[in-house]
């Protein structure tokens, strides 16, 4: 093994205040600015879902008691069906005064307090959603949220559809070029965005004693990955 000995001076790093480069692109020619959107789509993998208990009583602190034993109930019946607890996330709680009108003395009527606490649950086996969904309710969920798909590792569909945009933008520009007596482009500048969407989901909301004896009926669909590049091409001859 070789080891080689540095100067001490030449380790000295002197510090400079950090100051943000501005790169001034120049071009000679006409600048063609192009968006290009490119999508791939696939099947989802992740599906996430939320569910929620609502309670109501003459005071705060019973309301709270009985929503809370509730929502226990639920998020043991959760980790009960296999999903870990990092995939379960509180995503709501309120706490409100209700009143009833009276229309005798034209006044609001203090009825009790209602308490709401959601929580977003990650399913990473799409295949058991209408299964979960069911036991949601069973457990005791008095509401449940629209459901929305996705892919957990998106970069490769991210990949595909960046390759097809930034084709797509090259070969628009060259055509631009080509119509106005230019032979090639020169890329200047490019910039992306990303976007995954899934087929719209109704919201749901369905009460424990209206539980059908079946499976609810999921279908996933496809989820669309699409990235839109923003580039700048210079005509050249």
């Amino acid at each position: 093994m070789i080891r080689y000995a540095l100067p001490l001076a030449s380790l000295a790093i002197v510090a400079q205040p950090a100051v943000a480069a501005e790169i001034q692109i120049t071009a000679e020619n006409p600048v063609i600015e192009l968006s290009v959107t490119e999508s791939v789509t696939a099947d989802p993998d992740v599906a996430d879902l939320s569910a929620g208990v609502t309670t109501s009583a003459a005071t705060a602190v019973e309301a709270l008691r009985q929503n809370s034993e509730q929502m226990e109930r639920l998020i043991t019946r959760i980790e009960a069906l296999g999903i870990d607890r990092d995939d379960i996330q509180t995503s709501g709680f309120n706490l409100t005064a209700e009143y009833d009108w009276d229309d005798t003395t034209r006044q609001q009527r203090f009825r009790g307090y209602r308490v709401a606490n959601r929580v977003t649950v990650r399913l990473r086996d799409v295949d058991r959603t209408g299964r979960v969904l069911d036991a949601l309710v069973e457990a005791g969920a008095t509401d449940l949220g629209g459901i929305s798909w996705s892919i957990d590792n998106p970069v490769p569909a991210q990949d595909q559809a960046r390759e097809a945009a930034f084709a797509t933008s090259r070969a628009r520009a060259l055509n631009y070029a080509h119509m106005s007596g230019y032979s090639e482009v020169r890329l200047l500048e490019v910039s992306e965005a990303f976007s995954q969407s899934g087929p719209p989901q109704p919201m749901f909301r369905q009460f424990a004693s209206e539980a059908a004896d079946s499976s609810v009926p999921v279908r996933p669909g496809r989820v669309e990955t699409a990235v839109t590049l923003t580039v700048k091409y210079e005509m050249v001859r």
